[in-house]
């Protein structure tokens, strides 16, 4: 018999998250910050910054190549963990095998071999990349595959939703302190690129003891109906796009990842260029993001719970709007530029708390309406596709920001800058759009044991 997974467990579960998103919040707050480096930043650029058909750029390909390449692998390894008959679980198995590379390669995207621009940085970079993108899918594919099959009812995935959405901020939180940690190294004598690559390594050491968590401590077999699928690749793939409510949340979804991450690669340029402060602020204020996020997490949840998970997410949408339209004008509002680096994050700490969680909660539904319409579970493939949908929003992102960071304006990057906060509320809106032909009512009347009539 199936067990319940104890309270004890969904925290170890929800520490692998932490240790995941610390390693994704280094690369998503410095691997841009790193490679399009600013006057102010000290950084000697060490790939070529030049322009090609006038929006294309060396860093945006090389960070789409590596979301492309992320986002095809997504579908396999999701095939892979689906059809696994190892004894450690299905997915378990897959967190004990990527959990070092992940964390090494994280740590190599920022160790380039030259110290100026050169094609072996490029390559270098790369490749490393392209590594670092596989083991990440290698973990959080599986690792959200989990996500429906610890949790046996709607109420108990949206609790675990809710915890690893926790964790995902804690750890974006922990990443953001880098900034601190490499001032400090600089204190001591170190050059600033030697003190962010020893910093970073620190990071993905604790990250890597957080993603071993799971692993050690989680009897996949105890708490989970593991029951293989036989389904190839490509069939699995065209069924799960069959499922026409999936294939409308997953493609709001989709522009919801591009606005979310052209914002936060964005920021450090906002706080830098815009509003005129030190790299180090970004750690203060993800702590008052996620602190902020935290405190909306019990009413998130009850309200998700009266009202559904769909009509939340819209207002959400919405809010995001509201604050990336406002951030188009930071640095010039009749207040201390402090208090607007603080008031925009302030803004989104809301429906950063309603999208950290809901989204895994309504994958995890659909999932399982899919396995009671079909009698087949696919957890790894529903939770791959949309993890593939998430990294070709992030790609698309990352030929956004590249380009118009590198639109000057009387010498400067600011126009470009302030630039990215409008498309983020644009792509918002798109998101909006697609998410209200979602007919979350349908799939909770088959979950809840009633027909899908309506």
């Amino acid at each position: 018999m199936i067990k319940k997974l104890p309270f004890s467990k969904s925290i170890t579960y929800a520490l692998g998250q932490l240790g995941w998103s610390l390693l994704a919040g280094i690369i998503g707050n410095y691997l841009i910050f790193y490679y399009i480096p600013t006057e102010k930043s000290g950084i000697i650029p060490v790939v070529s910054q030049k322009m090609f058909f006038g929006f294309l750029t060396i860093i945006g390909l090389i960070t789409m190549a590596g979301r492309l390449f992320d986002a095809v692998t997504d579908p396999w390894i999701a095939t892979l963990s689906d059809k696994s008959t190892s004894k450690m679980g299905r997915r378990i198995s897959f967190l004990a095998k990527s959990a070092l590379p992940f964390s090494v390669f994280t740590v190599l995207v920022f160790w380039n071999p030259t110290p100026h621009e050169s094609i072996i940085n490029i390559i270098f970079l790369t490749i490393s990349l392209l590594l670092y993108y596989l083991f990440y899918t290698m973990y959080v594919t599986p690792y959200f595959a989990l996500l429906s099959e610890l949790g046996h009812t709607p109420n108990e995935r949206l609790k675990l939703s809710t915890m690893i959405s926790l964790t995902w901020f804690l750890g974006f939180a922990l990443a953001s302190q880098a900034a601190a940690i490499w001032s400090m190294l600089e204190r001591m004598g170190h050059s600033k690129v030697d003190s962010m690559r020893i910093t970073f390594t620190i990071l993905a050491f604790i990250a890597f003891i957080l993603l071993l968590i799971p692993v050690f401590t989680i009897d996949e077999k105890k708490y989970c109906m593991s029951v293989p699928s036989e389904m190839e690749m490509t069939d699995s793939i065209k069924a799960t796009f069959r499922n026409k409510e999936f294939t409308k949340f997953v493609f709001s979804d989709l522009f919801y990842w591009v606005a979310i991450t052209i914002f936060q690669s964005a920021l450090i340029y906002y706080l830098t260029v815009l509003l005129d402060k030190k790299e180090a602020l970004l750690g203060s204020l993800f702590i008052v993001l996620g602190v902020g996020s935290f405190i909306f997490y019990i009413p998130v949840y009850s309200v998700a719970k009266k009202i559904g998970k769909k009509k939340l997410l819209v207002i959400a949408f919405f809010m995001f709007v509201l604050t990336y339209l406002s951030a188009f004008f930071l640095g010039k509002y009749p207040i201390p530029n402090i208090w607007q680096a603080y008031i925009l994050v302030a803004m989104a700490s809301i429906p950063m708390a309603i999208f950290g969680i809901l989204p895994n909660a309504v994958i995890a539904d659909i999932a399982e309406y899919d396995a009671l319409k079909t009698g087949v579970r696919r957890e790894g493939m529903f939770f791959g596709t949309r993890t593939f949908m998430s990294k070709l929003g992030q790609m698309i992102s990352m030929l956004v920001i590249s380009t118009l960071l590198l639109i000057r304006y009387n010498g400067s990057q600011e126009l470009g800058i302030r630039l990215t906060t409008i498309s983020a509320a644009i792509f918002c809106l798109m998101g909006t759009i697609i998410l209200f032909l979602y007919n979350e009512e349908k799939v909770m009347k088959v979950i809840e044991g009633g027909d899908d009539s309506v």
